[in-house]
């Protein structure tokens, strides 16, 4: 029961405090962010991200109109997601049965972190973080970073509340099996109707995209990821959702949080499918 106590307590030291020293490990080059561009007419620097509350909107109206522009590229996306998660569908009451068999690490540590990280104490945190060291330093990385965490947690909450009622899945507590939908439910509480996309693993994988992105060190990028995998694991273990549903979780969140970050660094697109025979797909992985 202690540990249950501490561990809230934990993660607020070690996330609010994490901007404060972490001069080191996130990007804090303004150029290399692609924050400042040179004026093609003067050829002075202009300064492209502001990360305000008109950028904040303008991006907002991009992202939501955003799939009528989608191209190869994130149809491909799409597709795979799509398919994955239908493949997995097939198999999700034998991965349950097996995965919740014993339910002896229920309350453990690794699985207490995966579940926090995914709710309100990191992403508030870590924005409150960045976005202190930013007004107080006026350094522009931290701003970029806080930037994103709150854009990320708006589309990406947005986003899995109109997917979850959309789709209407039962959660597997429910004891319907996994293909049990009720589409728009009106059932109380609506929540047991709403497993996919797995909430926790949007929330958490895009976090982690963020910070991944953000960070200087390779090591760091890909610890970031460490909790959003715990999230996914223990949200099936504690029988919270079905794990096709934490896929398309994971998918969702990294994706949106990708291309909020694409949008301050004018990287492109990191699958892309060539228009011409032969067909190439590419990945970019760095």
């Amino acid at each position: 029961m202690r540990h249950r106590q501490l561990l809230p307590l934990l993660l607020i030291i070690i996330f609010g405090l994490l901007p404060y020293g972490a001069s080191d490990l996130f990007a804090q080059d303004v150029a290399s962010r692609d924050t400042v561009e040179r004026d093609p007419a003067w050829g002075n620097s202009v300064e492209r991200n502001k990360y305000n509350i008109s950028q904040f909107g303008r991006e907002t109206w991009r992202y939501f109109i955003q799939p009528t522009k989608w191209d190869g590229s994130d149809w491909l996306n799409v597709g795979l997601t799509g398919a994955g998660t239908f493949l997995v569908m097939q198999i999700d009451q034998p991965i349950r049965d097996a995965v919740t068999s014993d339910q002896r690490y229920y309350r453990t540590v690794p699985f207490e972190v995966g579940r926090l990280w995914a709710e309100t104490y990191p992403p508030v945190l870590f924005f409150t973080g960045f976005a202190v060291h930013s007004w107080i330093s006026g350094n522009v990385g931290s701003r970029k970073t806080a930037f994103e965490i709150a854009q990320v947690m708006l589309y990406a909450g947005s986003a899995r509340m109109i997917l979850g009622r959309a789709i209407g899945r039962a959660r597997p507590y429910s004891n319907e099996g996994p293909k049990s939908f009720h589409p728009f439910s009106t059932h109380v509480p609506s929540q047991d109707y709403q497993s996919i996309p797995g909430g926790h693993c949007v929330i958490g994988f895009a976090l982690s995209t963020v910070l991944s992105r953000n960070a200087e060190s390779r090591w760091l990028k890909g610890l970031a990821y460490a909790p959003a995998v715990l999230t996914f694991i223990s949200r099936v273990y504690q029988d919270r959702h079905w794990t096709s549903d934490e896929l398309a979780g994971a998918a969702l969140g990294y994706f949106i949080a990708t291309w909020v970050v694409d949008q301050h660094e004018k990287r492109e697109s990191r699958i892309r499918v060539s228009s011409i025979f032969p067909l190439t797909i590419s990945i970019a992985l760095n």
